[in-house]
């Protein structure tokens, strides 16, 4: 804590800050700022608020962390960080604040670049998708694309808008508008709209965001269960509707890690990322051309951030991160597979195992003995064509494992 004239102050002060500099700052966030000792930011945040710095300046190390972890042994000098619009959407915030205290740092907001957006536009706040494409990856974009509904998109340069533009016609997702909202707030502030077939300019502001309105399309579904044609496979893939009872039983929550042992196509571990943004998934496959098509079907379906691992369990899964969940779609017969597994398991976790071979059977019957849990029989039978009559033809029958590890 900082005391100035007998009263305390947490030591850090995050300040957002506008493209018209220190008129949006508060009082108190402008005495934080003229007060501190040092000064964080990147080149334009200091360059709108030179005028009320006194302390020394530091422009944000490559990687930031560095930076993070200097402000830390800074304390206990008054320190103040500049950031855009409000620190804790899609900024800085979370990263500053990791290792502290509640009562070490306090943060004054401004508007953020998606509020300025939703008043420009006139949108509705909390119904668009937002997302950030700074430092991520473009295929991240492909789960916020929802027929029929608007996005806000923060650009990372004057590239981003041509770079979405070419991922939306390589998606043929069509739309009815396209804005490029540039330096919102301040004197440079433009927002310019255009067609679907129409062209983007050439000079676009550094500072930006996308605005989408979107057309109808066969969009990406929110659910489990989506259909097969979306994964590229050699056969190696859950199917669809045996998939979405996996996911049921698998139970997904956010910021949940998944293992996917022997994830042939990725379905399930991808499907498991796109439940929640948060949900994270470890693949272990130990085919290489089945990773790599894994990985494929990852960027492709908008989970870039999928992890894959070449190998075999369970060696592979060695100084993983422990795992709220485990999916066992092929390898169960390898040997401690199983104890490995249930040894890493983070208590409530839930181990779901699909079985299609008598010798797999035999020993997820042994292991509900010792375990506990419930095993089911899976079949689906689909209605086709026989010669000049129809019948019902069935997939092969999937033996379903499914327990709990209770602390």
């Amino acid at each position: 804590m900082i005391f100035v004239n007998n009263m305390t102050y947490p030591f850090l002060s995050i300040i957002g800050i506008g493209e018209d500099g220190i008129n949006s700052l508060s009082d108190q966030a402008r005495r934080c700022l003229k007060n501190a000792s040092y000064v964080f930011g990147g080149k334009r945040h200091l360059r709108l608020a030179n005028t009320l710095i006194q302390g020394q300046t530091e422009i944000w190390s490559s990687p930031i962390q560095e930076s993070i972890n200097k402000i830390n042994n800074l304390k206990p000098e008054s320190v103040a960080i500049l950031a855009s619009g409000d620190p804790f959407w899609y900024g800085i915030g979370p990263l500053a604040v990791q290792s502290l205290a509640i009562n070490d740092w306090q943060s004054f907001p401004t508007l953020s670049s998606y509020s300025l957006a939703c008043n420009r536009l006139g949108w509705s706040g909390q119904t668009i998708e937002t997302i950030s494409l700074c430092g991520r990856s473009l295929e991240t974009l492909r789960p916020a694309l929802i027929p029929g509904r608007r996005t806000l998109i923060l650009s990372e340069n004057e590239s981003t808008p041509h770079n979405v533009k070419a991922y939306l016609e390589k998606w043929q997702i069509p739309y009815k508008l396209f804005y490029i909202l540039e330096a919102l707030g301040g004197p440079r502030e433009r927002i310019r709209s255009f067609l679907l077939k129409e062209s983007l300019p050439g000079t676009i502001d550094p500072l930006n965001m996308i605005a989408l309105e979107l057309d109808r399309f066969e969009g990406l579904p929110y659910c489990h269960g989506r259909k097969d044609s979306y994964f590229r496979h050699d056969g190696q893939l859950t199917k669809q509707y045996i998939r979405t009872a996996t996911l049921s039983a698998l139970q997904p929550f956010p910021g949940a890690l998944l293992w996917d042992i022997g994830t042939g196509s990725g379905s399930i571990a991808i499907e498991w990322m796109l439940t929640h943004p948060g949900c994270k998934a470890i693949a272990i496959e130990s085919r290489h051309d089945r990773a790599v098509r894994a990985r494929e079907n990852a960027y492709s379906l908008g989970v870039p951030s999928l992890k894959i691992i070449e190998g075999k369990a369970p060696e592979a899964l060695d100084k993983l991160p422990r795992p709220d969940a485990v999916f066992i779609g092929g390898g169960l017969t390898a040997p401690d597979l199983l104890k490995t597994v249930w040894r890493n398991l983070h208590p409530y976790g839930r181990l779901v195992i699909n079985s299609v071979t008598t010798e797999s059977d035999q020993i997820l019957f042994q292991t509900q003995q010792q375990l506990g849990g419930t095993i089911s029989r899976l079949q689906i039978q689909h209605y086709e064509s026989l010669g000049n009559y129809h019948g019902f033809r069935p997939d092969r029958t999937i033996t379903q494992y499914c327990v709990t590890r209770l602390p």
